[in-house]
């Protein structure tokens, strides 16, 4: 599996931060999935954080583990017309299916690209994630 997938579902709840003109946005995730080896989250196209992304698809995901080792990632978050990958979502997160169908036309999944990802903690040097 994705080490980034892994770390972030391990987190439960992450934060994605967006950028609206010169505005930080920060928001609760917790769905992300690999999918052909890429590491994929959803949204809504109709929610401001997607139209955040399309205008500045950068971003810095954080998240904070149980024993207090955090992850934080950063790159650029991409639209995906990609079938497979919507319906790899909604199986893999069965709690979306309340609120998504595969063809609704809001339902939108967003493939991670140029991904750096580190690993902290408050007592060790930080660790670089590899996917």
């Amino acid at each position: 599996m994705n080490r980034i997938v892994q770390e972030l579902q391990e987190t439960g709840v992450f934060y994605v931060a967006t950028v609206e003109n010169d505005q930080p946005r920060v928001r609760p995730f917790g769905a992300v999935i690999e999918y052909e080896g890429k590491v994929y989250f959803c949204t809504n196209n109709q929610k401001n954080v997607y139209k955040q992304l399309a205008a500045n698809p950068k971003v810095e995901i954080c998240g904070m583990k149980k024993d207090g080792a955090w992850i934080r990632v950063t790159g650029t978050l991409v639209q995906d017309s990609n079938a497979g990958a919507r319906a790899a979502m909604l199986e893999a997160v069965p709690a979306l299916k309340q609120m998504y169908r595969l063809d609704d036309g809001i339902f939108e999944v967003l493939r991670l690209e140029n991904a750096t990802a580190m690993r902290y903690t408050f007592t060790a040097a930080p660790v670089e994630i590899k996917p």
